[in-house]
């Protein structure tokens, strides 16, 4: 058992062997978790996915999500129990996986819930997901639709769109061809998480040392993302993306909402560059027809998709209710 010295948390493992993959062969995964506030057991339990560059470091001195979870914030540790997995070959304690083909969003969402079962876990009152998180929460409440209460997809999709599988080949093209793929990998990625105005808001063609300010901005994150990822976790964190709902159908989506017990509290964000408002909109009204347990809302922000990292208040007022 590890700790993270940053968190201060312990890093802790549960062992998942013979894992059965699609095509036949088995693998075992060591899936690396974290756990806050209350102890297992004592509190309800809530599941916070991280989304693409994240990990379980959910709270702490690079806690991606400390404006949301700590003492009386809007995911309360002194109510509940949090939890959250690094993602198969990305996060703490993880090692690369070679052909991430052979994974996608529902292994994942199954190497959950079985890590879950061997945690004695077998229902969560909530699971939350920003991105990516989100997308593996969808496919979570799927694989077992009456053992989640609050199932909260934040700026995600439940099925892969077009324009985002065109960019994850876009993303694959720079991380196999570039001489630096990581740090150009993630400026081509900040101009998809980001809006144009959200740009010229925060930048006004403004330039320093006689480059325009953006492009610096641009480089920091490259080289900001350079020294905490390795390539492979990359790779097999872009490849995921286009994996989503790759199972789900519309006769599932309508067996789901019909057998669920979950309440669901979709977040759209309005100007949204990768995971569209639009797409999640008709997510929310398919499974309206079947399932009256359903909320939307939106977060309104010219920042786009990394609005759920920077519009805390508007998340805090669409949060709190749920966690009261």
């Amino acid at each position: 058992m590890e700790t993270d010295a940053l968190t201060g948390h312990k890093i802790k493992k549960v062992g998942i062997d013979d894992y059965l993959l699609p095509e036949g062969s088995t693998q075992d995964f060591d899936l690396t978790y974290q756990s806050f506030g209350l102890p297992l057991g004592k509190a309800p339990i809530v599941l916070i996915n991280h989304p693409l560059t994240g990990n379980s470091e959910v709270i702490g001195e690079n806690g991606w999500w400390n404006a949301m979870v700590g003492n009386h914030k809007s995911i309360d540790l002194k109510k509940y129990s949090i939890l959250a997995f690094n993602t198969p070959g990305n996060g703490f304690g993880q090692s690369d996986i070679p052909d991430c083909r052979r994974l996608t969003t529902k292994i994942v969402a199954d190497l959950y819930w079985k890590a879950l079962d061997e945690l004695g876990i077998a229902t969560l009152f909530a699971v939350v997901g920003g991105s990516l998180g989100g997308s593996i929460a969808w496919e979570m409440a799927f694989l077992r639709p009456q053992a989640i209460a609050h199932l909260i997809p934040i700026a995600c999709c439940l099925q892969s769109s077009d324009w985002l599988i065109g960019n994850v080949l876009v993303q694959e093209q720079i991380l196999e061809n570039s001489s630096r793929p990581i740090e150009d990998a993630r400026r081509h990625a900040m101009l998809l998480y980001r809006t144009p105005d959200s740009l010229r808001a925060k930048f006004s063609r403004k330039t320093i040392a006689e480059n325009y300010a953006v492009e610096s901005w641009l480089n920091y994150h490259g080289n900001l993302l350079k020294d905490r990822f390795r390539l492979m976790a990359y790779k097999n964190m872009n490849h995921l993306l286009k994996t989503v709902g790759t199972a789900i159908d519309e006769q599932k989506i309508k067996e789901f909402a019909i057998g669920s017990s979950c309440h669901i509290h979709c977040i759209a964000i309005d100007r949204d560059y990768l995971f569209t408002q639009n797409e999640q909109y008709q997510t929310y009204r398919k499974i309206k027809r079947y399932h009256s347990k359903i909320d939307y809302c939106e977060i309104r922000s010219i920042h786009g998709h990394d609005a759920f990292l920077i519009e805390f208040e508007q998340l805090h007022n669409i949060l709190t209710p749920i966690f009261l």
